[in-house]
């Protein structure tokens, strides 16, 4: 399939920022949000999103944002999306939200659809139960900042297909991505990494070892880090990273997962990183 339709489902940062990255490649998105006020926001932190992509990424503006825009389409209702070839579910990292949405979704959209979850901790398997036909959904885990990241986590659920598979590896190749595709327990590769490393950097801080710049600043430099691991958290939202480390412990009912204290009260405290203007460090 040269060129896909596809319904980005959230029209948050990450929403934004994949319909961003998919319609540049030549393929029309609708992105779609119940929220009147995200869909309202969704230029502006496209325009925002291109204008990083093209300082981080060389070439990223050979495609102008007027055509990349007229590739989206904003909608608040499933109309649209009901012929979609492809379904981006990117909705917030809940479980009962993303099952929830998935049901839902399986009764609007087209039986030969594939599905492709967004998600950075739960397991695919789970979600895939509640379509109709679990053997054409698959994991796909995007990192962010979407327009600049090439590596793509696919995480193959018990039911995947071969077809699925290959359709989303080849999908994700259109983009100019490097799919990396392994199996499905909670957390994949990256998360159940990365979330240990965010996890014991907040709880230095926590006990007054170190500030977050010094904790950052040794993993930059110390390890060749592009970015430390409470930048990353930040980056994130610290929000989301709280849900993923829950998932995380519940999943495997190991203390390792256990979320810092601080990270919870800096939620609590509506401190989430950049969404938010504050987290670690102000923005």
């Amino acid at each position: 399939m040269n060129s896909w339709t596809v319904a980005v489902i959230g029209a948050g940062v990450m929403g934004c920022a994949t319909a961003l990255d998919i319609a540049r490649s030549g393929h029309q998105v609708f992105l779609k949000d119940i929220s009147g006020a995200a869909l309202e926001r969704a230029p502006s932190v496209i325009r925002r999103e291109y204008r990083s992509a093209c300082f981080l990424n060389k070439g990223y503006g050979d495609v102008p944002l007027p055509a990349i825009m007229e590739r989206i389409t904003l909608c608040a209702d499933d109309e649209e999306i009901a012929q979609a070839d492809l379904i981006i579910e990117n909705t917030t990292e809940d479980v009962n939200g993303k099952s929830d949405e998935c049901a839902r979704l399986a009764k609007i959209c087209r039986a030969d659809a594939f599905f492709a979850i967004n998600t950075s901790c739960i397991s695919i398997t789970k979600l895939a139960s509640f379509l109709a036909d679990p053997s054409r959904a698959i994991g796909v885990h995007l990192m962010n900042p979407v327009p600049v990241k090439t590596m793509v986590e696919v995480i193959r659920g018990y039911h995947t297909s071969e077809q699925t598979e290959r359709g989303m590896v080849e999908f994700l190749q259109s983009l100019g991505k490097q799919p990396v595709v392994i199996d499905d327990l909670p957390g994949f590769v990256s998360n159940r990494l990365s979330h240990l490393l965010m996890n014991e950097a907040a709880f230095i801080v926590q006990d007054g070892i170190a500030t977050a710049e010094q904790v950052d600043a040794i993993i930059k430099h110390g390890f060749n880090h592009q970015m430390g691991p409470l930048e990353t958290a930040d980056l994130i939202g610290l929000d989301t990273v709280v849900q993923s480390l829950d998932v995380l412990y519940h999943s495997y009912h190991d203390p390792k997962f256990r979320c810092c204290p601080l990270l919870r009260k800096m939620v609590d405290a509506g401190q989430w990183g950049r969404k938010s203007g504050r987290g670690f460090y102000d923005y």
